[in-house]
């Protein structure tokens, strides 16, 4: 079986056309439903399985597309309320395709706001949508820098819930009004998160907390010499620390890479026990996005390490999967 562990929303315009009437009309609208939306949502999701099929996919984690998750904005309620949309959407879309689409929950992230005003929403989509996991934008200021990383203590209120609930997170970062594109913030926000939480030192407070850190890893396992350059400097004055690579592996990564070499690296970097097949099909990998050939052409792995990627590791990290 192929777990496609990165994936997000298919659909047409119409949902998407929300959003402008939620801009213009702030809490002076109406929260949105999704019923009107069905049959554009019911649509999108046959393309989806039509992708999956194309590319030998059996299921897919289906999430917000993060770019427009609109964080940033204001009113907070109306972030809200998108989110929950959002949300809804791929509740209608699982529900109508159960053995081959799973939701992984938007967050309500509002700029500035306590972290723990996701709770609901989150409570929500795990227990009543049944949705396997959570997509965690680490910048929700989008580019404006004001935004806490993500081994500060802002963040640990929302790390004690996903334990309690073995709730995993896709560390995925939103749209991006700074210097960087979208694109190009979301492998800077994943080296970030990375690097953030190992020097906060998370996972010694949260041991059983679960986070993927998708495309790779963002920059990190390609420039691992430099993180392990400074770590030795801390570990000379500091050797109780664990060490850099060991607290690496401590994450999940997923192979949303497109390109042999880069994926060997990963492998030989982390692990095969820490990576999952992830695709983001369809998404900014295009042409290149069908990352099964590639896997099955990669020397490094044998065939139990092949099956941890496409199926077993899913299973493990996304304890809701059974």
């Amino acid at each position: 079986m192929i777990i496609d562990s990165h994936a997000h929303v298919v659909a047409g315009p119409a949902l998407h056309a929300v959003w402008t009437t939620l801009e213009a009309s702030g809490t002076y609208g109406a929260r949105p439903r999704v019923d009107p939306l069905r049959d554009d949502l019911l649509h999108g999701a046959e393309r989806q399985l039509k992708l999956m099929d194309e590319v030998g996919t059996d299921i897919q984690l289906t999430s917000p597309r993060p770019f427009v998750m609109k964080h940033s904005h204001r009113p907070g309620e109306i972030v809200h309320w998108w989110i929950g949309l959002y949300n809804d959407a791929i509740a209608l879309q699982a529900r109508e395709h159960p053995e081959r689409i799973k939701g992984v929950a938007g967050l309500p992230q509002v700029a500035g706001a306590p972290v723990s005003d996701v709770f609901e929403e989150l409570d929500r989509a795990v227990n009543e949508l049944g949705f396997v996991g959570a997509l965690l934008n680490p910048d929700p200021s989008e580019g404006a820098g004001t935004s806490p990383v993500l081994g500060d203590e802002y963040w640990f209120p929302l790390y004690e819930r996903l334990v309690a609930m073995d709730v995993p997170v896709l560390v995925h970062s939103s749209g991006c009004y700074g210097r960087e594109n979208y694109s190009e913030h979301f492998i800077t926000e994943e080296s970030l998160a990375i690097l953030s939480m190992i020097r906060g030192k998370v996972f010694e407070a949260f041991p059983a907390l679960k986070v993927v850190v998708p495309h790779g890893g963002g920059s990190v396992p390609y420039q691992l010499g430099r993180w392990v350059a400074h770590d030795m400097n801390t570990r000379a004055r500091h050797p109780e620390t664990e060490p850099f690579e060991q607290t690496l592996r401590r994450f999940w990564f997923d192979t949303c890479l497109y390109t042999t070499g880069a994926l060997r690296l990963l492998v030989e970097t982390v692990g095969a026990k820490r990576v999952m097949f992830g695709t983001e099909r369809p998404g900014s990998g295009g042409p290149l996005d069908d990352l099964k050939p590639l896997i099955e052409g990669l020397d490094v792995l044998g065939p139990d390490e092949r099956e941890a990627i496409f199926e077993r590791n899913a299973r493990t990290v996304y304890s809701r999967l059974g």
